[in-house]
């Protein structure tokens, strides 16, 4: 049978893969653990990964080209989480090793926590709620209902697509703001981001991270938003310029700010952005509910199967360079 090594560390492991996804991988080969409770970087990964045919990675373990070069009986490295830019795939092509990544489960879970960043932010739940924590009485303030504000989406993919929907559902003007989709449905109106960010109440970052749209959000872009309107970002923290984003909250040209993302470790919220007055955040949870979890997980289980098996599963991403699939079964 194959040796596998799922990398998530003790502390994290029953939160991001779960007795059910783990019982899976038993039935597929000798299963090793990161019983520590941080994960291993690569020198740590490259001890642990020794004689091991397949790797199944959280997303805090990165996969450098270290890692490639240093073990050749490793077949694959199996990604329990959509996001791969950690993982050298140059360095495991050119060693033969396959590649994969799951597929978003999270949409429904990311979108749903969106809606209620809206809520909290136009009704100011969080700020009431942690006045009265600290005993004493909040002011009531005028709050802005869903239904007949506008919401401005920035990229239309799954979640985006999905948000979309959620906000007609809720009486919502829906903008969408992204030049390499094509929005087919009559009620959402397709715009250029300067226009999305000067008509919206609530700005949703949901674009894909990449060069290109590093720092999209920066000092001009909130220039562009109505003092009156939130910004939330639930897709990655490169998207935002932080001290452009801070200044704004802090001067007052914008009404706040909801994050489920950041620039510090493993993608969480900042904490000086976090502490701000104005701001929500929570800890890179968006995609932490049983439903979500289990379909990253459970997906990653059949890509092991299938590996096994000598055969390159859904979410291959260099099925063509992976030579090392021909040592399996």
């Amino acid at each position: 049978m194959p040796t596998i090594l799922l990398t998530s560390p003790k502390t994290a492991r029953a939160l991001y893969y779960g007795d059910e996804a783990l019982a899976g991988l038993r039935k597929l080969g000798e299963v090793r653990l990161n019983d520590s409770d941080t994960a291993w970087d690569a020198a740590g990964l490259i001890a642990a990964a020794q004689g091991c045919q397949v790797i199944v990675s959280d997303r805090q373990t990165a996969g450098p080209g270290s890692v490639f070069d240093a073990l050749p009986d490793l077949v694959a490295f199996v990604r329990c989480a959509v996001d791969i830019r950690n993982v050298d795939r140059e360095a495991a092509a050119r060693n033969g090793v396959l590649v994969t990544h799951a597929s978003p489960g999270f949409v429904p879970a990311v979108a749903e926590l969106v809606v209620g960043y809206m809520v909290d932010l136009g009704r100011h739940v969080t700020r009431s709620a942690v006045t009265y924590h600290h005993g004493k009485d909040p002011q009531a303030l005028m709050g802005r209902q869903l239904s007949g504000s506008t919401l401005g989406v920035i990229g239309y993919g799954a979640i985006g697509r999905y948000l979309c929907d959620l906000g007609l559902a809720l009486g919502m003007k829906v903008l969408v703001g992204d030049p390499y989709a094509t929005v087919d449905k009559p009620a959402i109106a397709q715009v250029a981001l300067p226009a999305l960010l000067a008509e919206s109440d609530f700005v949703v970052c949901l674009a894909v991270a990449n060069e290109a749209t590093e720092n999209l959000m920066d000092a001009a872009a909130f220039a562009r938003m109505r003092k009156s309107a939130y910004f939330i970002n639930v897709s990655r923290g490169g998207l935002v310029d932080e001290a452009a984003l801070e200044a704004a909250l802090v001067e007052g040209r914008i009404a706040g700010a909801a994050m489920d993302v950041g620039r510090a470790p493993d993608q969480m919220p900042s904490p000086r952005l976090a502490r701000l007055p104005n701001v929500i955040a929570t800890p890179h949870t968006g995609g932490l509910t049983p439903p979500a979890i289990a379909h990253q997980a459970l997906e990653t289980v059949r890509q092991v199967g299938e590996i096994v098996q000598g055969r390159a599963p859904v979410g291959a991403v260099n099925a063509d360079k992976a030579t090392r699939l021909k040592r399996l079964p």
